[in-house]
């Protein structure tokens, strides 16, 4: 079947442009550039006043599957996906049980090919004992290595010195690490205690999970990966420190990498006292002048990627609880996209920006195979974008867990339509649950 949508601001590239363009059945068979009325296909889409976006990569979700499925699941958060424009996803592996076995793995991929309307990967967990497992995948169909050097649950915080430089000396991929210095957290939490008791206001959740912390850590973790020769991509940057810590330079030679989440981009430590635990992140919500810094650090191309860290929990669990047990994480998957349209209409980047950081350098980066770029011959993996203005809020919100720390607001973008694989998997607010993403391909 040939699918035609047709008259549309295309984003892609570095530019923008009226055109048009032809999938037939799963890929992009032409790109069209002007007005054009003359193209035949079986269902045309008018994209007249609309913007046509590669869909975009995040590198980073918790889908909760298997274990922890009161929160969310792999059905669920796909169809929230996709409803926010994003079309592939790469999923994290502490779930339980956790994906550190090759039979944990293949456990997922085959929850997701049944059950994920948006294309997936899992990332193998690195712990203290399971390197052997780690060399013997075969990453051409799996995204990388998750490390945890900071807190966690079970055995995947990886703090035994041998074990960390086997890692990086031999890892067969690249490595995405969690950088947050365990000791300097505990020794943060027992002075809020003494100070606090348990009452200890969500205010502080960034001197408690402090910038200290995080540099510390991921100073770590670059130094073991120039030592070895090591791919390294940090995830979720919080700090105006960190961005040091990466090379510059063309994205492709890099070897230590940096990603940014879309809340680290959006809210400061200013928030918190309205947010409360809404917006209680590990790494936390930090300061204006961090997130000036990586605001700009986006700007200039300093970070390789933004994506989500997407990690819903229940509202029971986000209210049940004081400082210390009420779990850190939101869910973000619907709405980063948006949000970092939002950002742009507020004059912080342009739209070709936000492609390039949420489509084009995902895929570059992790070598995804035909994917995040408007070309022929690549996968049909399109979101259609409209200029209009809308509130979130609980009824549109497509999370399992049902709520968003953005509730109320004000958008003035969303998505009209997504395509996975030329599959219409999403249309002005409906999810096509019957859709069925694939599992995704890399040039390591």
């Amino acid at each position: 079947m040939k699918t035609l949508i047709s008259n549309i601001d295309i984003v892609n590239e570095g530019r923008s442009f009226v055109g048009s363009v032809l999938i037939d059945n799963d890929v992009i068979e032409q790109i069209i550039e002007g007005t054009r009325h003359d193209i035949d296909a079986d269902v045309v889409v008018d994209g007249r006043g609309k913007m046509l976006l590669p869909g975009a990569i995040d590198d980073q979700v918790h889908f909760r599957e298997p274990g922890l499925t009161q929160k969310a699941d792999i059905a669920s958060e796909s169809a929230a996906a996709v409803a926010g424009g994003v079309t592939s996803y790469m999923e994290m592996p502490n779930t339980n049980p956790q994906t550190t076995t090759i039979a944990a793995l293949n456990d997922k991929y085959s929850r997701a090919a049944a059950s994920s309307v948006a294309n997936y990967s899992f990332y193998i967990g690195a712990t203290n004992d399971n390197l052997d497992v780690i060399k013997s995948i075969d990453y051409h169909d799996v995204c990388g290595i998750k490390l945890f050097m900071g807190s966690s649950t079970g055995n995947m915080l990886v703090d035994n010195e041998k074990t960390l430089s086997a890692l990086f000396k031999s890892a067969p991929a690249i490595i995405t690490a969690h950088c947050e210095d365990e000791a300097t957290i505990k020794a943060n939490m027992q002075a809020f205690k003494e100070k606090y008791g348990d009452d200890v206001p969500w205010k502080c959740h960034g001197e408690v999970r402090s910038a200290e912390a995080c540099i510390k850590s991921s100073t770590k973790a670059a130094s073991l990966a120039r030592k070895f020769g090591a791919r390294l991509h940090i995830l979720h940057l919080s700090t105006a420190g960190e961005l040091d810590l990466l090379d510059k330079g063309p994205l492709e030679q890099r070897k230590i990498t940096g990603e940014v989440c879309v809340h680290h981009l959006w809210f400061t430590d200013a928030d918190y006292d309205e947010k409360k635990q809404w917006i209680k992140w590990n790494p936390s919500i930090k300061t204006q002048s961090d997130r000036d810094a990586l605001r700009n650090a986006v700007v200039n191309g300093d970070l390789a990627v933004v994506a989500t860290d997407h990690a819903p929990h229940t509202v029971e669990e986000k209210t049940g609880g004081n400082y210390f047990t009420t779990p850190s994480g939101a869910p973000m998957v619907q709405h980063s996209l948006l949000l970092m349209l939002e950002m742009a209409s507020q004059g912080l980047w342009d739209y070709e920006k936000v492609v390039d950081m949420m489509c084009h350098r995902p895929a570059v980066l992790f070598g995804v195979e035909k994917r995040g770029f408007i070309r022929v011959g690549y996968k049909a993996d399109l979101a259609i974008v409209e200029r209009c203005q809308w509130t979130v809020n609980k009824s549109n919100v497509k999370y399992k867990c049902g709520w968003s720390p953005i509730e109320g607001t004000v958008l003035h973008h969303r998505v009209y339509q997504t395509y996975v694989n030329g599959k219409l998997a999403y249309d002005q607010g409906t999810v096509c649950n019957e859709v069925r993403g694939e599992r995704l391909t890399f040039k390591h």
